[in-house]
């Protein structure tokens, strides 16, 4: 049973009832239990806020105190979805969030859960993003860059967007994920953002991954 102690229970309701739209205006349990009835597998909304590495991305948004935020590579939610449920703690009301996404059917379920207007789901390429100069105070990059063998042009443009700062989060240690084809320390993560015109960049650790806050240029 989907509730609010065990999942995103507002935003696992938004997502079932933007991909069955029939379930328009049921109570949010009712309408993620029909969901799982047809066969939606709303696992990727399990309450994960304890996991250290979201708890201190968390705590590094509350203190910078965006007015918006873009989370590039979404992906299946895992950081996106606790970002929504903690942004009014942000700042004054809760932050506008915007998606961004390449894979098409992973957009397609970002889309389905941004239904309710909780926030903006895009699809496009971390690597060419089609947003202007500063558009975004902060712009998360959470568990993505080790996926990029060009992981250089997308990091790039997460400082090109953001008016702030960047903050970028990847596993630390080898693992056994055919999908990861970058491996970066502290001291690597800080220079890459360092070499692409970050004014400052700082490292932190988490077990298993390490924490970078850029400061996008001037």
């Amino acid at each position: 049973m989907i509730t609010a102690e065990t999942h995103y229970l507002r935003m696992a309701a938004a997502y079932s009832r933007g991909a069955h739209p029939d379930l328009a205006g049921l109570p949010d349990e009712e309408a993620c239990a029909l969901a799982t009835e047809r066969g939606e597998r709303l696992y990727r909304f399990k309450r994960n806020a304890e996991l250290p590495r979201v708890r201190a991305v968390l705590g590094i948004l509350r203190g910078l105190g965006p007015a918006s935020i873009l989370d590039v590579g979404s992906g299946r939610g895992t950081f996106l979805w606790p970002l929504l449920d903690e942004s009014h703690s942000f700042g004054i009301g809760p932050v506008p969030v915007t998606s961004l996404e390449g894979d098409p059917e992973r957009h397609r379920q970002l889309l389905c859960g941004a239904s309710e207007g909780d926030f903006t789901a895009m699809h496009g390429d971390a690597r060419a993003m089609d947003f202007g100069n500063g558009s975004f105070e902060v712009v998360t990059i959470l568990e993505v860059l080790e996926h990029m063998h060009d992981s250089e042009r997308a990091a790039a443009e997460c400082l090109r967007v953001a008016s702030r700062f960047v903050v970028a989060s990847c596993p630390s240690k080898p693992d056994d994920n055919p999908e990861h084809v970058r491996l970066f320390d502290g001291n690597k993560l800080e220079a890459m953002f360092l070499d692409l015109g970050a004014r400052k960049a700082r490292s932190s650790h988490v077990p298993g991954h390490v924490i970078v806050v850029a400061e996008a240029k001037a």
